[in-house]
């Protein structure tokens, strides 16, 4: 990794807001208390946890440690400095703010630590620190302080995603999940082979599963213990970054995976952290997950939902994140999410909605907004809810982006049906227009529809393997056209066979199969025309941008539709769900002018079988019919020039 040393930092003297180290027994200023109290403290992580302390020449003064635990009757420093003996180092409570403190001298980045608390009850356990912004590789659970010695080169990108109005702008995604993508690979490795390749296939995006520390593995990240720390599987937060900046570098916007819904029961971690119910709530009604095994956030404390916003602002402006995409969303509203009649409690007015979640979410995605102009807020919400990409101010959640999953559960299982019988599901198939703007949406087809015993999605489809091939690139040909952002899990790209394992990571030696690589070629072709043609995005969240074609032909299988961008210049998506090609169909266009096709993914070099079609004119404003081949189980593009 040579050349990687402009990028690091020597160790300089470190901002400290608010705080004063010249009195060894205050770590925290009254604008931090004051703040941690209302619940207001943006950048709370310059306030708690653990803060390396320098002199005005960068020497080495020790380092600072804060932790809320206002219920408890003690609080101890353990660590590597004191052989991890809790009557060496008692931290000392700051009045009534429930804060704990200490400042140690002589000792900075790369120790390990925790804090020993002893709960109301008496009793003591060892807890990693909920503001830690480093740790040990799991299955190790302990805290390590942690410098930043990273020096960014993506001023230009950040300056010019303060002008991005991403609803108005292309945005297809790739979610990956970094340990699987290719087994073994370490931030400062994925830096290289999984920006170019990004690169490569004209994603504008990559969207991470959680990289947020978690124990357990095959959780994918989603059961997360520290809020604040990358992952040490893959490196160091430094490196983490180095990853980030390097997407910025290749043009890559970088969204991650946020969980505020829930978190894991282990005592070292949140869990009964002061020995109550500190983070969670304390009635199981309210507080556990039924499906999950899980706790749920009091999201009605002040401190807590300081804890969160705080922490999607980290990523946000630490490791300059791009976007967050929401987990479990429809968990969060309801209180009676996966519970039957007396396992939960209405809220003051009777009701099934979460209210202080509700606040939550409105607090996080409107500070997150005002503070980094540009960015994504993106809801994985399953249900009606109304009002998700709404403003807070007019009483919405304030997402930007709303998965769309009614959209991937009626496509999905439309193409699951025989094709002679895809007749009798046809409207369900075009269904989704009928709500496509009533929210901004982002069309997934995410990792939960390869997992559980679901299946890879080439494998969805009927037909011999020819057909299934082409159905996929069908699929992409007009999901890529239908209203709303994109987003592909790793793997669909290149028609992954086998169901996704997370020990197992992608079959990339498929990709040496001619078959395959016309999927992986179709979805590139697809990416650079996507962002090469305004009318696929610029009125995305607008019925403007929108007109049925050919809307009713479900004994062909067929459907068409013009997309329009602002100066009036349409694109023509057709597509065939048949494996019977059509003949001389009469497709109507929606203007006079010189038509060709821009893309067809029945091209013969994405394995398909070459039917295609040559120039089309339309001259007569009367007579906007023109008669053409539509290949089977195929998607067209149409532009006029």
């Amino acid at each position: 990794m040579a050349g990687l040393s402009k990028f690091f930092k020597k160790k300089t003297i470190q901002e400290v807001s608010a705080v004063s180290f010249l009195n060894p027994n205050s770590t925290l200023g009254e604008l931090d208390l004051h703040l941690i109290s209302e619940g207001r403290h943006e950048q709370l992580w310059k306030a708690l946890g653990a803060h390396v302390r320098r002199d005005s020449d960068g020497v080495l003064l020790g380092t600072a440690f804060s932790v809320w635990a206002p219920n408890a009757r003690a609080v101890s420093l353990i660590g590597d400095h004191n052989f991890w003996d809790r009557n060496t180092h008692q931290m000392i409570r700051i009045a009534a703010t429930g804060i704990w403190e200490i400042f140690i001298a002589d000792i900075g980045q790369g120790m390990k630590y925790k804090f020993a608390v002893c709960g109301i009850d008496g009793h003591w356990v060892d807890h990693a620190d909920p503001l830690a912004r480093a740790t040990q590789i799991p299955p190790l659970t302990a805290s390590i302080i942690e410098e930043s010695a990273y020096l960014w080169q993506d001023e230009n990108w950040i300056t010019a995603r303060r002008e991005f109005m991403p609803w108005r702008a292309p945005v297809s995604v790739y979610e990956v999940h970094l340990g699987s993508w290719k087994l073994g690979l370490t931030y400062l490795e994925l830096a290289t082979e999984l920006v170019n390749y990004v690169k490569s296939q004209g994603f504008t995006h990559v969207e991470f599963m959680p990289v947020t520390e978690h124990p357990y593995g095959p959780s994918w990240g989603y059961q997360v213990t520290s809020f604040f720390a990358p992952t040490s599987r893959f490196g160091s937060p430094d490196e983490f970054k180095f990853l980030v900046d390097a997407l910025h570098a290749a043009d890559i916007g970088v969204i991650l995976d946020w969980v505020p819904a829930h978190f894991p029961k282990d005592e070292w971690a949140l869990a009964n952290f002061d020995g109550t119910a500190l983070y969670e709530h304390s009635d199981p009604r309210l507080g556990e997950h039924p499906d999950w095994g899980t706790l749920i956030f009091n999201f009605g404390r002040n401190e807590v939902r300081n804890f969160l916003v705080a922490s999607a602002l980290y990523w946000l402006t630490e490791f300059h994140i791009d976007g967050l995409r929401v987990d479990a969303v429809a968990s969060m509203l309801y209180l009676d999410y996966s519970r039957e009649e007396g396992q939960w409690l209405p809220n003051k007015n009777g009701g099934r909605e979460n209210l202080e979640a509700v606040q939550l979410l409105q607090e996080a995605t409107s500070t997150a907004y005002k503070t980094h102009p540009g960015i994504m807020m993106i809801a994985e919400e399953s249900t009606a809810w109304s009002g998700v990409t709404r403003q807070t101010s007019s009483g919405g959640l304030g997402f930007g982006f709303k998965w769309n999953m009614g959209w991937m559960h009626d496509t999905l299982q439309y193409l699951q049906h025989d094709p002679i019988h895809r007749i009798y599901h046809h409207n369900e198939f075009t269904f989704s227009i009928l709500y496509a703007w009533s929210e901004n949406f982002m069309l997934p087809l995410s990792h939960d529809e390869v997992v559980h015993g679901k299946g890879q999605l080439v494998n969805k489809f009927p037909g011999d393997r020819w057909q299934k091939l082409a159905t996929l690139r069908a699929l992409y040909g007009y999901m890529w056209a239908h209203p709303g952002k994109k987003l592909i899990f790793m793997g669909s790209e290149f028609a992954q066979n086998d169901e996704w394992s997370e020990s197992a990571g992608l079959q990339w030696y498929l990709t040496e199969f001619e078959e395959h690589i016309g999927v992986q070629k179709t979805v590139a072709a697809l990416n650079a025309q996507y962002v090469a043609i305004p009318a696929l995005w610029q009125k995305d969240t607008s019925p403007e941008g929108f007109t049925w074609l050919v809307g009713n032909d479900g004994a062909a299988n067929v459907l068409a539709f013009a997309r329009w961008d602002d100066a009036g210049s349409p694109l023509v998506c057709v597509t065939n769900f048949s494996p019977m090609p059509h003949e001389r169909y009469l497709l109507p266009f929606p203007t006079t002018g010189t038509w060709r096709e821009v893309l067809n993914t029945d091209d013969l070099a994405f394995g398909g079988s070459g039917v295609t079609n040559s120039e089309i004119t339309l001259n007569d404003g009367a007579h906007l019919i023109a008669s053409i081949s539509i290949p089977p189980l195929a998607t067209v593009w149409f532009k006029r020039f």
